[in-house]
């Protein structure tokens, strides 16, 4: 396991014990680089208007598509930091 990967770990860890809570936006980037690092480009259809939270997290993982794993796991990393995590 690289460095990258467990600085990755690390965070995550450190997302799920935030001791105050981030507000829906921080939730939404952390779920987005997440699933960027885990999984790659959002894919499939858009989820319908009456999904709201579907479509928000929908929303939230087309804004960092494109970006490579290694620059998602980055981004999160420092997106936690920034938390206090």
């Amino acid at each position: 396991m690289s460095e990258l990967d467990d600085q990755f770990q690390q965070a995550t860890q450190g997302a799920s014990q935030l001791s105050v809570d981030p507000g829906n936006d921080a939730k939404l980037t952390l779920y987005a680089l997440y699933k960027q690092a885990t999984s790659g480009d959002v894919g499939g259809q858009k989820p319908g208007r009456f999904d709201m939270v579907g479509r928000a997290k929908y929303d939230a993982r087309e804004k960092v598509k494109g970006l490579s794993l290694d620059d998602a796991k980055q981004a999160y990393i420092d997106f936690v930091k920034g938390l206090g995590g």
